[in-house]
């Protein structure tokens, strides 16, 4: 029992879209600097674009879950 608690426990994580882009970004970083040889610009790019994208899903999660009263 305690194993399967263990398991879901890590995977639980996976269920959130920024943790996912995350996760996702890291290991194309990854593959892009060892696996490709890519250079250091195009691994700093797939970053920037990974941090973007979470920041863009940050933002719609605020803007689904902000009240309608707004400060303008």
């Amino acid at each position: 029992m305690r194993m399967v608690e263990m398991i879901q426990r890590t995977v639980r994580p996976l269920g959130s879209r920024k943790v996912r882009v995350a996760l996702a970004t890291v290991l194309a970083a990854y593959a892009a600097e060892y696996g490709l040889g890519v250079s250091e610009e195009m691994v700093l790019t797939v970053l920037g674009v990974g941090v973007a994208l979470i920041l863009g899903i940050a933002h719609e999660d605020a803007g689904k879950n902000g009240s309608a009263e707004g400060g303008a």
